[in-house]
C-alpha cells in the first residue's frame, strides 16, 4: 500500500504535529511505501509571499527528519518541485461541483483567521490536497478525525473522476490515528503555531519549560490543597504520552498532594528528556544536507507524477505532451 501525507511548512516542529501525526508516519514507513511532503503550495494561501517559508521549510523538514522520518525508506519531497500536482488540481477542478467544495467546514475557519486574504485557493484547498493525494496513487492517507470531511470529497472526486473518464485513480481510504485532539497551552484550542499556543518538539529545552509553564491546567482548582480533576486538565492529558504511570500522577492529583506548578514542571523535565536525541539529531542537519534530501525526494515523486499525468490528460482526452 501507498501512504501520502503532508504538511504545511509554518514554523517549528510541536507536540501536535508529532503525536497527531509524525510519530504515525515513522511507524507507517516500516511496513509500506510512503510518500511525505512539505506543502509550500498550501502554505501560499494563507502566507502568499513564498520567500517567508524558506527557513520554514528547512524547519519542517529538519525536523521530520530529526523524529525519524528516514529518507532511505520514504519520499521526503517539497510539493512545489512536482508541479504536475497543479495541472492535475486543474483536471480534478472540472468535476467537482461547486456545492461540493462549499459543504467543506475548514474553509470558514480559516476564512475567519484570514480575513484581509479569503483567496480562491484557499476554498479550493481540498482539491489540490486530493491532487497530493491522487498524483502519486496514494491508497492509504493516515488522518485525524476532523480530516474525514475532506477525504471523504477526495474520495467522492476519485470516483467521479474515474466514473467521468477512465478507471486511473485509486479510491484512497483513511487510516485514522488513534491519537485524541492535542489541545494548545490554553487548554481550549488545538495545538498550532497560528495560534500560538504551541510546546516545541525539537526547539531548546528553556524554550521548552517556558512553553510548558505556561499552561492552563485545572480551572476548577483554586488552590494547591483543593483537590484537582485530571479528566478536565490538558497538562495531566500530557502524562498519557509521557508517563507510563501516568494514573499515579492522576491519583496524586485527585487527593491534592500534587499541584499544578509540580505538574508542569515534571511534564516539561520529561519532554525535554524525551526529545533530547532528536535536538541532536536536528542540531547536525545543515541547510545544504536537507536541500539534497528534498532534491533527491522531489526528483523520485516527480518520476511518480509524470508517468500519472500522462494516464490523467490521456483519459481526459488531452494531447500528449510535446516532451515525451
Amino acid at each position: 500500500m501507498r501512504i501520502l501525507s503532508g504538511m504545511r511548512p509554518t514554523g517549528r516542529f510541536h507536540l501536535g504535529n508529532y503525536l497527531g501525526a509524525a510519530r504515525n508516519w515513522v511507524e507507517l514507513q516500516k511496513q509500506y511505501e510512503c510518500f511525505y511532503f512539505v506543502a509550500d503550495y498550501h502554505a501560499l494561501t494563507t502566507e502568499p509571499d513564498g520567500h517567508k517559508a524558506e527557513d520554514k521549510v528547512f524547519d519542517l523538514t529538519a525536523d521530520l527528519l530529526a523524529v525519524g522520518i528516514d529518507p532511505d525508506r520514504s519520499v521526503v519531497y517539497l510539493q512545489s518541485k512536482v508541479p504536475e500536482v497543479a495541472e492535475l488540481t486543474l483536471l480534478l477542478s472540472m468535476v467537482t461541483p461547486l456545492s461540493w467544495v462549499q459543504r467543506v467546514p475548514t474553509f470558514k475557519e480559516k476564512a475567519k483567521l484570514h480575513p484581509d486574504n479569503v483567496n480562491l485557493g484557499m476554498f479550493s484547498y481540498p482539491i489540490l490536497q486530493g491532487a497530493d493525494i491522487l498524483m502519486v496513487k496514494g491508497e492509504g492517507v493516515p488522518v485525524g478525525k476532523d480530516q474525514l470531511a475532506h477525504l471523504e470529497l477526495v474520495r467522492e472526486v476519485t470516483r467521479r473522476f474515474n466514473r467521468t473518464y477512465a478507471a486511473v485513480f485509486p479510491e484512497p481510504r483513511a487510516l485514522l490515528t488513534e491519537t485524541n485532539l492535542i489541545k494548545g497551552t490554553d487548554g481550549k484550542q488545538r495545538m498550532s503555531k497560528t495560534v500560538g499556543n504551541i510546546v516545541g518538539v525539537t526547539d531548546e529545552p528553556g524554550v521548552i519549560q517556558k512553553q510548558v509553564m505556561s499552561m492552563v491546567t485545572d480551572v476548577k482548582r483554586p488552590r494547591k490543597t483543593d483537590p484537582g480533576h485530571p479528566r478536565q486538565c490538558n497538562v495531566c492529558a500530557f502524562y498519557k504520552y509521557f508517563f507510563d504511570d501516568w494514573e499515579h500522577y492522576w491519583e496524586l492529583c485527585r487527593k491534592a498532594q500534587i499541584g499544578c506548578y509540580d505538574k508542569k514542571r515534571l511534564l516539561a523535565e520529561r519532554i525535554i528528556e524525551t526529545f533530547a536525541p532528536f535536538r541532536e539529531r536536528r542540531s547536525e542537519l545543515s541547510p545544504e544536507a536537507v536541500n539534497s534530501i528534498l532534491d533527491v525526494g522531489s526528483l523520485k515523486a516527480r518520476d511518480v507524477a509524470r508517468a500519472t499525468l500522462r494516464e490523467a490528460r490521456r483519459a481526459v482526452g488531452l494531447p500528449a505532451y510535446l516532451d515525451r
